[in-house]
This record gives C-alpha cells, structure tokens and sequence, in this order.
C-alpha cells in the first residue's frame, strides 16, 4: 500500500457544500525521502523505505549517518517502511502530499494516548457498584465480583480488570481525505485520529 509518514497537528472543523459542520484532523504529511529500496532478490521482499522528520547530528551515529547519505539526505527521526507500493521509486526520491487527492479515503495508524493505569470505570466502561445509598460507602467505582470461587479458585484470562490504559497501536480506517494543501504540506481528513498533538502517524492508501 502506498503512504506517507506525518505529524498530527490537531483536530479542526470544516464546513461542506449543504453547511453541515464536518469534525477532521490536520495531518502534516510528509515530504518523505526513499531511504533504502528494499528487493525480492536482497532481501526477500518489496518495500520502499520512507524517512520524515530531520534529526540533530549530535542525536545520529555514524552507523544511521552513512544509511542517509547512500539516499543523499540528512537522518530522520521516524523511519518506516511500505510493502507494495503503487508506484516505483529510486533511492533519494522525495515523496509529497500529492500522493494524495482529495475524496479518496485512506488509513491512518499511530500509538494511541498514554493514559496510566486506570479503573474498569474509565477503561471498560462499566457502570460500578451502584447508587450511593443503601450501605454504599467506597465502592461506586469498584469492579464488583469477578466470578471465581472455591472453584475455579483461579481468575480467568482475559478478565476485564483496572490496568494500563492506552499506548497502543491503533489504525482508523476509511477517513476521507477532505482537503490536501501542497505548499504547506498538509492534509485534512475526515474525522479522528490516534496519537496526541505532534505524534507520529503512518498514512496509507
């Protein structure tokens, strides 16, 4: 699939031909430079690699410096690779938000929000112990029985229990692609994305 690597800038609103207020998010996608050109015959396999986002030297080694020079570019913080892609390309070609147009819809991945260790409340949704009445003194939150007895003795796997929240991998599907921007190097698109403000996404098509 062909894609693109950006940076979400945040959520917006747009408003459509009929006046209908559109919810989308603001992606800077790209321009990403093919940093290695991945071969049935070297390697097994069809990719092109893609890089986005400057490096500092002082934050590079020498191992990552002579990786980007093959492909004549600086080092990049994010780098990712695409299996079958559409088009064909060289190393050192430098892949923009044209890639996209407008109505089409495309994929977009990214690690979700970090949001701790939480309750069954916050993290499944579950309604607690009840009304604060009738005795109820600390458990409105709480999880309630959890089914396990002097038989199984034991707490079945996959319980839905308090714990870590967020962080994963996440990809939405089908967003349409509301406006592209080429000279700032922005794409709009339908709707919400994972991640937080500035985090790295992976755009596919």
């Amino acid at each position: 699939m062909s894609g693109l690597i950006g940076r979400k800038i945040g959520m917006t609103s747009l408003f459509d031909e009929n006046g209908k207020n559109i919810p989308c998010t603001v992606i800077e996608a790209g321009p990403c430079v093919v940093t290695q050109v991945r071969t049935l015959e070297v390697d097994g396999y069809k990719a092109l690699q893609l890089g986005f986002d400057d490096k500092s030297a002082k934050s590079s080694n020498k191992a990552l410096d002579g990786h980007f020079k093959k492909a004549g570019t600086s080092a990049k913080k994010k780098v990712i690779e695409f299996q079958e892609f559409e088009e064909a390309h060289k190393l050192g070609d430098q892949l923009t938000v044209e890639l996209f147009v407008e109505g089409e819809f495309v994929d977009v991945s990214a690690t979700s929000k970090g949001k701790g260790f939480q309750g069954v409340v916050k993290r499944h949704g579950f309604a607690g112990v009840g009304q604060a009445t009738h005795g109820q003194h600390n458990r409105l939150r709480a999880p309630g029985s959890i089914g396990a007895a002097s038989y199984p003795a034991r707490v079945f796997k996959g319980m839905r229990m308090a714990g870590r929240m967020g962080g994963n991998k996440v990809t939405v599907q089908n967003l349409r692609v509301l406006k592209v921007i080429p000279e700032k190097n922005i794409l709009v698109v339908k709707g919400a994305v994972p991640g937080h403000k500035n985090a790295y996404v992976i755009i596919q098509k």
